[in-house]
């Protein structure tokens, strides 16, 4: 337990890591990375290079200033946080050096504001964060070894399919190296691939929503090729060039907390724009397989037909379902308006139309601000906050629908 002494000191320091959190999080990366090079061989570069993960950390370190006298209300986003870790093999020896690091930042950032009280009030704090972290983790990482089929870190898996769903999409079929079993999953998790690029002097990870039911003998995970010279590129263009049939890849155990809930029977939708289908291809074809009897709505917004995947699948499984109800729209020309279900983005009177009730339990994926529109939207209509769930490719963000700065 933290003295209120210490509480009092890291609650006051809430205000300027507000205003200063960006600036002290991405001095402790560059400390950080300067004295353990090691490192990043687990964190995402391009999250680093985009500014996404110092964003995402700044945002952790206010919440825990502003409610470290309530650690219960960040939770939530512990759980999530925790299961990025578990997914990249980040250790309890990692949670040290990341305090070490953190605290000279803020000295250095602060200066003099920085005072011994408030580092050893921070010191403290963190140490009782850590332990947070470190005791969940622990869990998840005895599940995932545990479970039939299991295993620890990373494992290799053999490519055992490739497919072409769209121009920019192509999914990657995965069986285990070994012939063992396939661990089973809950629709909406991810996966971690660890690759080793030539010319890299580090491993790269990338976390990819799982686009299959599980059951399967094989994982499926659906790339979109991103643009060759930003960061993100690097790992989906090898993956689209270089990975074939028959090679190698490392794969972490699934992970993730965005997933379907299977106790209730209120209706469903399932909205994406996007590369954000690819967890609900999983919830999908979850349903078809459970024969579910639930009103399930599937929309989607993309660009064009051209980058359009998984249409017929979706159209299939939709027929498949006994409730089931599949909308699309395009942004890209008058023509191609005309032949989806709305035109141009997904409007609120639109999702008016096609959910039927405010108890639908609604599961938003996509591009930042698809989401924080369709979220608002959702509100708008009537459909309770507790009921809208989401998925941000990338590290721990806030969307600016949510009220208070946790994830």
């Amino acid at each position: 337990m933290l003295s209120q002494k210490t509480i009092d000191i890291v609650k006051s320091t809430a205000p300027v890591l507000e205003v200063k959190g960006q600036e002290i999080t991405t001095c402790f990366y560059q400390l950080m990375f300067n004295n353990h090079p090691e490192l990043l061989n687990i964190f995402n570069h391009a999250n680093q290079s985009k500014g996404r993960q110092q964003t995402a950390l700044a945002n952790t370190v206010y919440a825990a200033a502003k409610y470290i006298d309530q650690l219960e209300v960040l939770l939530p986003a512990v759980k999530q946080i925790a299961h990025k870790h578990r997914s990249l093999a980040v250790k309890p020896e990692h949670y040290p050096i990341v305090g070490e690091f953190l605290l000279k930042a803020i000295k250095e950032v602060l200066g003099d504001a920085a005072t011994e009280d408030i580092i050893n009030a921070w010191a403290e704090a963190y140490g009782e964060i850590a332990n947070v972290f470190i005791s969940v983790e622990k869990g998840m990482y005895t599940e995932a070894e545990e479970q039939e089929g299991g295993w620890k870190d990373f494992k290799e898996f053999v490519v055992s399919d490739k497919v072409r769903e769209s121009m920019t999409i192509t999914s990657f079929y995965l069986k285990p190296a070994d012939g063992g079993k396939v661990t089973s999953f809950l629709p909406g998790q991810y996966i971690t691939i660890q690759v080793q690029i030539p010319g890299e002097t580090y491993t790269l990870n990338r976390q990819y929503s799982l686009s299959c039911a599980p059951g399967n003998e094989y994982y499926r995970i659906s790339v979109k090729r991103e643009t060759e010279c930003m960061p993100e590129g690097k790992v989906s263009n090898y993956l689209h060039d270089e990975v074939n049939i028959g090679d190698m890849i490392k794969v972490s155990a699934p992970a993730g907390d965005f997933v379907l809930n299977r106790e209730e029977n209120s209706p469903i939708a399932l909205i994406s724009g996007g590369v954000g289908i690819t967890p609900m291809m999983s919830m999908l074809q979850t349903m078809v397989k459970n024969e579910s009897k639930r009103d399930v709505a599937f929309i989607h917004a993309t660009r064009n037909v051209d980058v359009h995947a998984f249409l017929e699948e979706v159209q299939e499984a939709c027929q498949q379902l006994e409730n089931g109800r599949s909308y699309f729209g395009y942004e890209a020309n008058e023509a191609e308006k005309q032949a989806g279900d709305f035109s141009g983005y997904i409007q609120k009177d639109f999702l008016q139309k096609v959910i039927l009730s405010s108890e639908t339990r609604c599961y938003v994926c996509g591009p930042k601000p698809f989401m924080e529109a369709v979220i608002r939207q959702l509100k708008e209509i009537g459909i309770p906050e507790d009921r809208i769930h989401y998925e941000f490719f990338g590290p721990a963000m806030v969307l600016d629908t949510e009220p208070v700065e946790v994830k």
